[in-house]
């Protein structure tokens, strides 16, 4: 069983939009925290990001200015690897299972056994990524949703050899940090993604037959009651995240043609346009 008073450090791989709101939930919650990416220009924007949210919290009397100066002081960034160093480690880096192995195969030299390893991925099974672990028993699924500090929602995915104990303590830990969290099966998409994935693909189909045009659906879903429609949804989440996870999980289920990528979203992946991230996907944020 982990003590979870012996989780001090939380690190975190990837300063995308995913990586900097989880670094932002964990400051939250009085950890320290390492945020780890290659890129430079990513660390800059995620610290821009971080203090903004952090004192949009000061603003709302949600957090006192203290708190938040003590939160910013705990966060470090690094691009160096051996520089992450902590007692869990969440990756939130890109979706491909052999990127995902080589970064958790240098953590476990890192930091040792005992270090649980969780990925943030949203339809790559754990079960595979932790195949080619060391101690695969410490590897699970801790999926949170964009935007992390704002989203209460947070996965929690035992693949077939994680310990239970593991991800029972680490369901403890999550909700400690103000989260719901629910145990889902280690099947392709999990719940979220796999419940989800028809409101996007469906969607994307209608708009390549010309049913309607994507403003439209968006503002025909949103007066639903959907607080987003399915094209500003993609935007938010981003464009390229989004296709990545659906030619994922088509993969998945052997090329079901009701998981089938949208050539309308790969023509804006290829074209740049990811969403807002990039000023430009199916709307312009420019």
């Amino acid at each position: 069983m982990i003590d979870l008073s012996s989780i001090q450090t939380i690190g975190i791989a990837g300063a995308g939009t995913m990586g900097t709101g989880i670094a932002q939930v964990c400051l939250q919650a009085g950890y320290k925290v390492v945020l780890f990416d290659l890129n430079p220009n990513m660390l800059t924007k995620a610290k821009q990001s971080i203090e903004k949210g952090l004192n949009l919290l000061v603003e709302k009397g949600k957090m006192s200015s203290e708190s938040s100066q003590k939160a910013l002081h705990q966060l470090l960034f690094t691009s160096d690897i051996q520089a992450v160093k902590a007692e869990l480690i969440i990756e939130a880096i890109v979706e491909k299972i052999e990127v995902k192995h080589a970064f958790f195969n240098q953590m476990a030299e890192i930091n040792g056994p005992t270090c649980i390893l969780a990925s943030n991925t949203s339809s790559i099974p754990i079960t595979q990524i932790a195949a080619l672990i060391p101690h695969p028993e410490r590897v699970l699924g801790i999926h949170f949703f964009n935007p992390a500090p704002v989203m209460k929602l947070v996965e929690i995915i035992a693949g077939v050899a994680t310990n239970p104990s593991i991800a029972m303590q680490c369901k403890t830990l999550i909700e400690a940090m103000g989260k719901t969290c629910v145990m889902a099966k280690d099947a392709p998409g999990f719940i979220v993604n796999r419940v989800a994935r028809h409101f996007y693909v469906e969607s994307l189909k209608a708009l390549e037959e010309q049913v309607a045009t994507f403003e439209d659906m968006d503002a025909l879903l949103e007066s639903s009651g959907f607080k987003m429609g399915p094209f500003k949804l993609m935007d938010l989440i981003g464009v390229d995240t989004n296709f990545s996870v659906t030619s994922s999980m088509y993969h998945l289920f052997h090329q079901d043609s009701k998981f089938r990528p949208s050539r309308i979203q790969q023509q804006k992946v290829d074209a740049g346009h990811h969403g807002r991230k990039t000023g430009k996907g199916f709307y312009s944020y420019e």
